[in-house]
């Protein structure tokens, strides 16, 4: 039996291994996707991560993943399937039919993209990341769905290589930080569609246009890809029942990473927080062992 399973490899769950390992507690990190380091993975570039300005996120979450192993940490590819309380701690089974004990469980298993759940959302061209799929779009025209930073940080990035880009959202005014929304509105070739509600996406096999409802009407804007940057939604179904969660299947948990349950921490985006940023999200990694050793020490 393990000290620590860390469910999750992006910036929390790797901060978390770092400071187990640190900590000489024995520990395994779990993660879904082979290589991965979260989300960060897939952000063009990292601005308000301290020395490391301009960083990518693929070469940052890189930093973190080569850090933990440079410890000694384990980390294998496998997806939770079922978590159960034991006397002894916990039993956490994989989707491959693996198990394995652990003393405490901290999860990181962080959020996924909201599918914009309207016609025509399976239909080729419509993505959720923008860095992998902008290539795609040289010359050609995009839209954007969304107002947040996500949103406006991929407006930016295939303004690069788009043609044209709408940045379509459904209010008046954006959420995004201000730098951002600066740097939208002087963007030549971004077009923003304010108050603005998808509701259909049309194309053969292939994203042609995207109708629009504003103003009471509806609109058509020819596009040949549409991205969606809509939000989040917690990877957290393997928790139900286990620890409590608020409505919108985030973990509740304070800031040392204490759920519901004893020995059961959440860090990152997967719990409730006003801020999910790497930054945030290293120090919940390092919360959570913290809160581990002491858990461990009363035992």
């Amino acid at each position: 039996m393990i000290d620590i399973l860390i469910i999750g490899s992006g910036p929390a769950g790797l901060t978390a291994a770092i400071y187990a390992a640190r900590a000489k507690l024995s520990h395994i990190v779990a993660e879904k996707d082979f290589m991965g380091s979260g989300a960060i993975a897939v952000t063009e570039q990292v601005d308000n991560f301290p020395g490391l300005f301009g960083i990518s996120g693929y070469d940052l979450g890189e930093k973190f993943r080569e850090h933990a192993e440079k410890l000694g940490t384990e980390i294998i590819t496998a997806e939770a399937a079922e978590i159960t309380r034991t006397e002894s701690g916990f039993k956490t089974r994989f989707k491959d039919g693996s198990e394995i004990d652990s003393k405490t469980i901290v999860y990181a298993a962080g959020t996924s993209y909201r599918r914009l759940d309207i016609e025509g959302d399976k239909l080729l061209g419509v993505s959720y990341c923008a860095t992998c799929d902008g290539a795609f779009y040289d010359g050609k025209t995009a839209a954007v769905i969304g107002g947040g930073d996500t949103a406006l940080t991929d407006a930016l990035y295939l303004a690069k290589i788009a043609r044209k880009v709408y940045l379509i959202h459904r209010r008046d005014e954006f959420r995004a930080n201000r730098s951002l929304v600066e740097k939208v509105k002087n963007c030549a070739n971004i077009e923003l569609v304010l108050s603005a509600k998808p509701t259909k996406i049309t194309g053969e096999k292939r994203v042609s246009a995207i109708e629009i409802s504003q103003n009471n009407e509806t609109k058509t804007l020819d596009v040949n890809g549409v991205f969606a940057a809509i939000g989040s939604v917690p990877n957290t179904d393997v928790l139900k029942g286990l620890v409590e969660l608020d409505e919108r299947g985030y973990v509740k948990a304070d800031e040392n990473g204490e759920t519901s349950l004893p020995g059961f921490y959440a860090a990152g985006d997967v719990r409730t927080k006003a801020l999910r940023q790497v930054i945030t999200a290293c120090s919940d990694g390092a919360c959570c062992v913290n809160s581990v050793e002491e858990y461990l020490n009363l035992r």
